[in-house]
């Protein structure tokens, strides 16, 4: 069997930079231990599969280890090569997931996700996760994901988290994020998965489920700007809708072609 992939860079305007995801399109669901075993193959952060349900389609997101229950930079993947190779007449996406409903909505060159808000709240994080940070976070938060603030975007930019002590806790599906202050945007972030192939996710679309209501309320502002720190560098407008966040960003297809099963 034959099947359609791309490669696509989210979060960017420039390949090689944001997050890379694979995205197959299909007709219908392949087994779960053929999806999981793709994702696995390609070996990015992110494998999206979708298909489609009347005027809409369903959406999937695999890691190479576990299916997740939402993926912004895959869906923001998923959607550009939708609206920009299979159907570039559409103005929106509606996929629906385990999430619930995710809309992405055409704007010129941007794509903006409708994603549940994912309120963060104040709590006590394990000590192996304090353990493997050298700075003691000012905050301590969670939802999905913990989320640690830290007090500026240095730290953030310069901090080195012991992955072998990380490694040590089990957070399937969530991750650990870490955040500031941005001197030029308004907040800055980087995400580490434990226990995962790929330590650092480039840029993590989900984690800002967490943290555009928690830098709006802390900003007092709707619209913000974000970047996540990775070595990739990944570009993020952000609003906040109450029960809802607006997630926008740009994308590029890095690779188009084929796979065999």
């Amino acid at each position: 069997m034959k099947l359609s992939m791309f490669q696509v860079d989210a979060f960017t305007d420039i390949v090689f930079g944001g997050n890379p995801a694979a995205v197959c399109p299909l007709e219908h669901w392949l087994p779960d231990e053929t999806m999981q075993s793709i994702a696995l193959e390609n070996c990015v952060a992110e494998t999206v599969f979708f298909i489609p349900k009347n005027d809409d389609f369903e959406i999937r997101w695999f890691t190479p280890e576990i299916e997740m229950d939402l993926c912004g930079h895959a869906t923001l993947a998923a959607a550009h090569v939708i609206v920009r190779h299979l159907a570039p007449q559409r103005s929106s996406v509606n996929f629906h997931s385990r999430s619930g409903l995710l809309t992405v909505k055409v704007e010129g060159d941007f794509l903006t996700l409708d994603f549940p808000s994912r309120k963060p709240t104040p709590t006590d994080a394990p000590q192996v996760i304090l353990d493997a940070f050298q700075v003691k976070p000012v905050e301590i938060l969670k939802s999905r994901d913990y989320v640690l603030v830290f007090e500026n975007e240095e730290i953030i930019r310069k901090i080195a988290p012991d992955q072998g002590i990380l490694d040590q806790i089990n957070l399937d599906p969530g991750g650990v994020i870490i955040t500031a202050r941005g001197n030029d945007v308004d907040f800055v972030s980087r995400f580490f998965t434990p226990q995962a192939s790929i330590f650092e996710d480039p840029v993590t679309g989900s984690a800002h489920c967490s943290l555009i209501p928690y830098w709006s309320q802390k900003l007092g502002k709707k619209s913000m700007s974000a970047l996540q720190l990775s070595s990739r560098v990944g570009k993020l407008q952000c609003e906040d809708l109450g029960d809802r966040v607006f997630i926008s960003g740009r994308a590029i297809t890095f690779l188009e072609g084929t796979i065999t099963i």
